[in-house]
């Protein structure tokens, strides 16, 4: 049999740094109140990484490729598929994936973009996971890249405290021995609107609202249900429990959503990855951001049973068991 294992990690940062309180003396500019303490009470949020007016998604995804790659030990023309998740693309189109491809000097291999907002990740690495398993695949890139920046309502303190921007990278290669366990995705569309950014564009217009919208209780309410199911789904495909995870690694939106999670599953923080509070919500790109930055620290190690489940809007949510 033929199974995907993950070989190599990669993130990227933009060098903007804004802490929470930059951004209560940019918000006290518009007419609006916020504090360190408000955010952080909250959310667990510190700080947020803003791109720079000249950096992309398919920017800020290259870097956290190459830095995989090199990782892995792969050289970018050896890959032979690559997907990006990612809801703030460079174009309407072509796909990032493929502007990507052409920055990394790889032709010809398949490329696409998975638009699964903050599940995005969790959904690209289970269909690059099914096409190696498939025997058309052997090396594959798959990338959560995010410009969130972009699509923020400053004039709403709510929500633009909560998001940043980054990337973050893996390379799945094929091979015998198992790495990705298993995995379960899921949506269900009759939660559009709790999460959106309604805007589309017509004719050179924008139409509708092109700035992110959030209910967040009730993103609250249904992100803690599912997380926990869409868990022991996958535990149970792969016949493990929940004793076997070294690590869980949710999608780092609200540390509260995060501690409720590992509650239900009977596991300590000390074994959750937090990095919400230094990167804020990074949507697509918060799950591969977090495998990096504790695989880079020494925390991950080879053989380690990881858990990665995301939920966002749509409502998707989905999560993969693996074996590093």
């Amino acid at each position: 049999m033929r199974f995907a294992r993950i070989t190599g990690t990669g993130s990227y940062l933009p060098a903007q740094r804004l802490s929470n309180q930059q951004m209560a003396e940019r918000l006290a500019a518009r007419g609006l109140e916020t504090s360190d303490e408000w955010i952080v009470e909250r959310t667990g949020i510190r700080a947020r990484h803003f791109a720079a007016d000249d950096q992309n998604a398919s920017d800020l995804a290259v870097e956290a490729a190459r830095q995989a790659l090199q990782a892995a030990g792969v050289a970018a023309t050896e890959i032979d598929l690559i997907i990006v998740a990612t809801s703030t693309p460079d174009m309407v189109f072509p796909s990032t994936a493929c502007i990507v491809q052409r920055k990394l000097g790889v032709h010809g291999c398949p490329a696409f973009d998975v638009q699964a907002v903050c599940s995005g990740f969790v959904y690209g690495l289970s269909v690059a996971d099914a096409m190696i398993r498939s025997g058309g695949v052997r090396k594959a890139l798959v990338i959560g890249a995010e410009v969130f920046s972009r699509i923020l309502d400053f004039s709403d303190r709510t929500t633009c405290v909560l998001f940043g921007d980054g990337a973050g990278a893996v390379v799945l290669e094929a091979g015998d021995t198992p790495g990705i366990l298993a995995s379960e995705l899921h949506a269900d569309g009759r939660h559009v609107d709790i999460l959106c950014t309604p805007g589309t564009v017509s004719g050179g217009q924008v139409l509708g609202d092109p700035l992110l919208k959030m209910d967040g209780q009730a993103v609250f309410k249904l992100a803690v249900g599912v997380l926990e199911s869409v868990a022991r789904a996958v535990l149970d495909k792969a016949q493990r429990q929940a004793e076997d995870i070294d690590w869980l690694i949710p999608h780092q939106a609200n540390i509260r959503i995060m501690q409720s999670t590992a509650k239900k599953l009977r596991l300590p923080m000390d074994k959750v990855v937090v990095t919400v509070d230094e990167h804020g919500n990074t949507s697509a790109a918060s799950i591969p951001l977090a495998l990096d930055h504790a695989v880079r620290g020494g925390r991950i190690r080879p053989g380690d049973t990881v858990m990665l489940e995301g939920v966002g809007g749509g409502f998707t949510w989905g999560a993969v068991l693996l074996d590093l």
